[in-house]
């Protein structure tokens, strides 16, 4: 038999039907199913989010990515009239963002757009990847002019325009600190009471920020995993995280990441099983071999084939731990991506 490589891109792949890719949220955010896979054991339950709290004990502490996303989508038009679509990436200024703009070729260095009577912006400079540096005019506050006419921005899978319902449903109902063009998608499954359910069963929930951008939906290139360059995300954790998470190690208890985003926040800022505090930009790629030193368990969704992602989550669970799950979320439809089922990893 065949030994897998597990620095192969290809090893990473499954076979998804397009039908199981979630469109559109569940009506009620906790009544999506939910995978529990023992990562020791390899073994797999199959339960609804909601139960989530059977798998808690009051001395874990939960630990999430409070990050907001912004409806980063704007759509306008050039002096000339010429429609054009700007989607904002990073902010750079106070007034200037990086932006991914179209068509580009109409919007060079000078070109002036107006999106509605408050809000108006010209491009400055260029960009990396055919990017575009655009200093924004408004009246009012921006934020909320932005809430107003900018559109959320959907996942490439999700096959259809955003609305208004999902500026509210491509949210956490904890999310705060703007700046995110993605969605934190593994905390899109609690609901306010199920927090305060877990909150009452003596289970601290503590935050850190990371922006989730862009480079989350860039795909493995490299057939090798070890040359593929990860995109930089900026994340923080504050000190009192930092030490209250260094001392339920200490103790012994659980530390459980809500995410990908959170793991990776984590696992950045950790030395040697101990975890640093500040804010930086982050481009860690965890994959198997590479060690996680600060969680012992993951909530997390079904995640693209061959994506780093899927790394990560084996690099935590085993990889044929991950591969048998996946393999049977398949064959019991679950609902996949960023709108789907979720997974918890103990």
């Amino acid at each position: 038999m065949q030994k897998i490589s597990l620095t192969k891109k290809s090893s990473y792949w499954y076979d998804l039907p397009a039908e199981f890719i979630a469109q559109h949220p569940k009506d009620k955010r906790s009544e999506s199913r939910m995978l529990v896979l023992d990562k020791v054991s390899g073994k797999v339950a199959h339960e609804k989010f909601s139960n989530i709290i059977e798998h808690l004990k009051p001395s874990d502490i939960l630990v999430v990515n409070n990050t907001k996303v912004i409806p980063a989508r704007l759509f306008g038009n050039k002096s000339t009239g010429a429609k054009v679509e700007v989607f904002l990436l990073e902010q750079k200024t106070d007034t200037s963002w990086e932006c991914l703009v179209k068509p580009g070729r109409k919007l060079q260095i000078g070109a002036e757009i107006t999106f509605n009577e408050k809000l108006k912006a010209k491009v400055i400079d260029h960009a990396e990847e055919g990017g575009r540096i655009v200093e924004f005019y408004w009246e009012g506050n921006f934020w909320d002019i932005l809430e107003e006419i900018g559109n959320v921005p959907l996942p490439p899978y999700i096959k259809r325009n955003s609305t208004n319902k999902d500026k509210e449903t491509y949210q956490t109902v904890y999310a705060q600190e703007r700046g995110s063009v993605a969605a934190p998608t593994a905390g899109l499954h609690f609901t306010k009471p199920l927090m305060k359910q877990i909150r009452e069963k003596g289970i601290e929930i503590l935050e850190v920020v990371l922006h989730v951008g862009l480079g989350t939906f860039r795909p493995v290139k490299a057939d090798d995993i070890k040359d593929h360059t990860m995109h930089s995300e900026h994340c923080m954790i504050t000190n009192d995280v930092a030490s209250k998470i260094n001392t339920a190690k200490k103790d012994g208890r659980r530390i459980i990441a809500v995410g990908t985003t959170t793991t990776r926040t984590l696992e950045s800022f950790a030395e040697n099983g101990h975890l640093n505090s500040g804010s930086h930009w982050t481009e860690i790629f965890l994959y198997p071999g590479k060690n996680i030193q600060i969680i012992n368990g993951l909530i997390t969704n079904f995640h693209m084939p061959e994506s780093t992602l899927m790394m990560l989550v084996s690099a935590f669970a085993g990889y044929e731990n991950i591969m048998n799950a996946y393999k049977i979320a398949v064959k019991e439809k679950y609902r996949f991506f960023s709108y789907g089922d979720s997974m918890m990893i103990l």
